[in-house]
């Protein structure tokens, strides 16, 4: 039989060591930092010892080639490490695998010139730098990249840009940052009116105007205005009217990275259900003996194990090179969704406590809201979804391929 549910031995063994890496060195460093919350040399210190030891550990940079250092592992191997990774807030940066450096370590791997990828994708690598994506604007859905307003004019040698850009992750402090930016004025496809840009940083006409502040406090969301910024003519990435294309290319991978990030906390927060369950006493028994909280620790369990089977899934198909638009976009829809009722239940599990900061699942929770739509809104999932389903009905008679395409 071909299909297999289990990990070859050394990726298994990968996998346990990452749950080991995250217990002994991240947990407690997370813990330190907690104590002294606010207090940014540290917390940058504590990274840079945490990093340290994913080196020592051999976890550095789990998803890149060995050229850059990295361990060369497929996105099958990856849903296996992240997991575990991600049952830490610190673990993705300990390892140098989180967002969105991971997503453009990815795109500069498979898109820039062997000049681009010296200047940025090996310090991105090596950890000695910190990279944004910024596409995101106010003015414009975000769902909507063929709608964006932000111009790029060639003007000798340079491109001068102008545009109003915001959430861009991780802006303030990058080296650089990946931007789209409009460049074709009448393309032949919407798809086709939109370029490139790596932009070093600092740059004159680069403004960080603020870090939005959202439901989960400050996390480095910025807005920038960008005004007669000056890109150098070879910093273009791809060719001209090809940045959808490498947004596109970018996001579905990225997507599937943040689903495995996501099981990670979902498990942690099933585990936490669970573990107050059978330690909290009420009304003569134990809530694990209460039919009601079995149920919600039966629905969470079930939705876990669903989250899992379409992530292996899904990166199934892209290690095997398969079209996987289709299972990556039910499967960012399923687990963001799934990682919010999970969260929530083990919330209710813990009554007062579980709302309170003294355990992890409040700030869990605020960030499993921006799940819903970060990488696409729920409903352009289900609506693109619906379209696949629709298109595969009247191509082959049968919504077969719009169901994973599975031997089924």
């Amino acid at each position: 039989m071909a299909i297999d549910f289990s990990f070859p031995p050394e990726i298994d063994a990968l996998r346990l060591k990452m749950r080991d890496f995250v217990t002994e060195v991240v947990r407690p460093a997370e813990a330190l930092v907690a104590e002294r919350e606010g207090d940014r040399r540290f917390l940058v210190k504590s990274i840079i010892e945490m990093r340290v030891a994913a080196h020592d550990w051999g976890l550095w940079l789990p998803h890149m080639p060995a050229e850059y250092g990295g361990m060369g592992l497929g996105h099958v191997a990856m849903a296996a490490v992240s997991a575990e990774a991600a049952k830490s807030a610190f673990g993705p940066y300990a390892v140098n695998a989180q967002a969105p450096d991971e997503g453009n370590m990815h795109t500069l791997l498979h898109w820039a010139t062997d000049v681009q990828k010296e200047k940025y994708l090996r310090p991105l690598c090596n950890g000695v730098a910190r990279s944004c994506f910024a596409m995101t604007e106010p003015e414009v859905a975000g769902s909507d990249p063929t709608l964006i307003q932000t111009r790029a004019v060639l003007d000798g040698d340079s491109w001068v840009v102008n545009g109003h850009k915001w959430f861009i992750s991780g802006a303030s402090g990058a080296k650089f940052a990946i931007l789209i930016a409009r460049t074709e004025e009448d393309p032949e496809i919407p798809q086709a009116a939109n370029s490139a840009f790596l932009v070093d940083l600092p740059s004159t006409g680069w403004n960080v105007v603020r870090d939005v502040l959202t439901m989960a406090g400050h996390h480095n969301h910025a807005e920038i205005r960008i005004e007669n910024l000056r890109i150098p003519r070879e910093n273009i990435i791809g060719s001209r009217g090809q940045g959808h294309l490498l947004g596109q290319a970018r996001l579905g991978p990225a997507r599937l990275a943040h689903c495995m990030r996501w099981i990670g906390q979902a498990e942690v927060a099933l585990d936490m259900m669970v573990d107050r369950a059978l330690k909290r006493f009420a009304h003569g028994s134990l809530l694990s003996e209460k039919q009601g909280i079995q149920w919600l620790i039966a629905d969470s369990t079930m939705e876990l194990y669903q989250c899992k089977l379409m992530v292996l899934h899904a990166a199934y198909k892209i290690d095997r090179g398969e079209d996987f638009r289709s299972e990556v976009s039910m499967t960012k829809h399923f687990v963001a969704n799934s990682l919010g009722r999970i969260v929530d239940r083990a919330i209710q599990v813990h009554g007062a406590l579980g709302y309170s900061l003294d355990t992890p699942l409040a700030r869990m929770s605020q960030q499993a809201r921006w799940a819903r739509f970060a990488d696409g809104a729920d409903e352009v999932h289900q609506w693109r979804i619906a379209q696949r389903t629709i298109d595969a009905y009247k191509r082959d008679s049968s919504t077969r391929a719009a169901t994973g395409d599975l031997p089924l």
